[in-house]
Parts: structure tokens; sequence; C-alpha cells
């Protein structure tokens, strides 16, 4: 059963497809002399010599699309009040996150699929594929951020120019969306920072800092690589009359009471060697798992006990597995899409 409630939650996500248009050729990109889109050409430039970003845009796959807490040094940068409220919703198995109730997902939504920009000489949009037909719209016309902007579920956004590099700053965000889908909280005076550099036709550099004191110690930063995606368009995406989250019970199962000496075995780096790839990348590849004030994590996730070996998280089912000797040899991550099997490759440093 343990396995039923995370299956549930998940399968409320409305999930964008990439279309894969076979017969579509891109116009008006460079091509290798076979046909194929060359990637590594110059990128492009507008008449009036800045970098022109325009297309269609996939971010790389990490575990940042879930959930920003990913470096060990970030694992405390929440005050005491957004991490009561962070493992609010995780008992609650994240019911009331907004993109399971057909709402925006938040200052974070640019990490989690394509999106294309179109590119003027004072102002940019970004249309994202997932979200019912959600846009932002970035003016580089020279105008300011607001001071007291009426809040809203996407901000307001400018930019400038810095060399080849676009700045995007972004404040106005209402405090109803989840700063990433795991639900870490924000508050109305988030501001996002965002840099966007093309280094070649198929080739992006993505940086994101977020920056709220009411909710973190410090700012938090993550990079990624896009790539341009030729060849191919965007699926609408379309999330309405959602009926399934009035039946969520809101609440896990009433958590096994576990030692801390049981707790403590488990703590230990994990490897992926096998099984569901859509799971180890949603998940990352290497699972750190810690106790941290008696509770047992998997990375950022708390983990809530249903059995000795068995455990409940906002991202995954966990099942550790142990051998003859109980020692830990692995643990397995269960989602609606599969199981994937992390090897246990190191211990706790002491």
């Amino acid at each position: 059963m343990y396995k039923i409630a995370i299956a549930a939650a998940l399968s409320l996500v409305p999930l964008p497809v990439c279309a894969q248009w076979i017969d579509f050729r891109t116009p008006g990109i460079p091509r290798t002399a076979g046909g194929k889109p060359d990637l590594i050409a110059p990128a492009p430039r507008t008449p009036d010599g800045k970098p022109d970003l325009s297309g269609l845009w996939r971010p790389e796959s990490t575990p940042y699309r879930f959930d920003l807490i990913q470096d060990p040094k970030d694992e405390d940068i929440f005050r005491p009040a957004a991490e009561l409220l962070f493992m609010k919703r995780v008992a609650d198995f994240r019911r009331d996150d907004p993109v399971t109730h057909c709402l925006p997902g938040g200052p974070s939504e640019i990490l989690a699929g394509m999106y294309r920009i179109i590119q003027s000489p004072t102002m940019l949009a970004l249309l994202y594929e997932g979200g019912s037909g959600r846009y932002r719209q970035i003016f580089t016309d020279g105008r300011k951020l607001a001071n007291d902007p009426n809040p809203s579920w996407l901000g307001y956004s400018v930019g400038h120019w810095q060399g080849d590099t676009l700045v995007v700053e972004t404040s106005g965000f209402n405090d109803r969306s989840w700063l990433d889908r795991a639900g870490h909280p924000h508050s109305e005076s988030l501001r996002v920072t965002e840099r966007f550099r093309r280094v070649d036709f198929g080739h992006m550099q993505f940086q994101i800092t977020f920056d709220d004191p009411e909710t973190l110690t410090k700012p938090l930063s993550i990079s990624l690589a896009v790539s341009y995606a030729p060849d191919t368009e965007m699926l609408e995406t379309v999330c309405e009359n959602e009926r399934d989250t009035v039946r969520l019970v809101a609440k896990a199962n009433a958590a096994v009471q576990l030692s801390a000496a049981v707790l403590a075995k488990y703590a230990g780096t994990y490897e992926f060697r096998g099984g569901s790839r859509v799971v180890a990348g949603f998940m990352g590849n290497t699972q750190t798992v810690a106790v941290i004030n008696g509770q047992l994590y998997l990375n950022a996730l708390p983990l809530i006990p249903q059995s000795e070996t068995r455990f409940e998280s906002t991202g995954a089912a966990a099942e550790f597995f142990l051998d003859a000797s109980g020692t830990v040899t692995h643990l397995v991550l269960s989602q609606t899409e599969g199981d994937a099997r992390y090897d246990r490759t190191s211990l706790p440093h002491r």
C-alpha cells in the first residue's frame, strides 16, 4: 500500500510530452553537409549585435526539476518556519501542490520542460510547453521593477545585457506557488535572477538564483545546460476539470516509530545501478541518506517509516534491503514509472 499513495499523488501531475514531428524540419537553422542541425555553429545575433536567444529550448534533465536542494551545503538554507511548512507539506504528500490543482508551477518552472524564447528589441517572451499556455514577458526597454507590484504567479521580469549574457530580474511573486515541486516555500519577498548565455547555436548556459530573506538564510543558485531542440515542436498541454485531489487523504499513513540505531544503519551514499532511468532522472543518480535530529532524510526529503525497511516520501517510495548479516546492501526507489535500484557505496563520515 505504501507505493499506492505515492503513485496516486504523482499520477495527478500533468506531464507535457514533447511533440515528435518526424517530417518537420526547422527552417532557417544551420545544418551540416548531411542535413543534420549544426548545433556547434556560431550563435546567431540580432541586427543590433546582441545574441539572439530565439528558439525552442530543452533544459537538461536533473533532480533540480523536483527538489532544488541537491547540494549538501544547501541543506540548512531554509529558516525554521519555512522548514516547518515544508515538513507539513511532506506529511500531507503535497496534496496542496499548485500543479495538481492546475495552477502555475512557480518560479522554478523554467527548469522543468521545454520552452520557446521569442526575442524582439524591447522584450523577450517565454512560452512554456506545460501549464495550459503559460508565458512570461521579459522587458528589455529600460523599465525598472516596481517597488510594490500586485503579486502574481510568475512575477514581473525586466532584463538587461551584460556583454553576451542576458540578466533577468523578477519580483512580485505571490506566496501561493511553491519554490519547487518538493514543497519548499517562498514568500512575496522572493527575488529571482536568471542569466542566459548562448555559447553557440545549439547550447546555452543558464543560471538561476533565488533570494528570499523571509525563507532563506542566503541566496540559492543553480546552474544547468540548456540545448536547442531542432526539428520538433511543442504540444498543447491543458490541465482542466481536475477532480482527483479531493480523494487524497492529505496525511501519510501513521508512521512507525523506529529507534535511532535502526535509522542510523541506513545512512550512507547510494549509486544508481539499474531499473527505471525515468526515476533516476527524476531523483538523481546519487542518493545520500542521513539522520538529522532523529529524522531520516533522502537527500533533503524526509522519509516517513511505514515498516522497519519501507518508507514514504514526496518524491518516491523507498525500501532498503539487507543481507543475511543485517547490513544494508541497496535501496529501491519506486514511482509510477517503475523502480530504480541504488547500491550502497559508502558509509557516512563519522
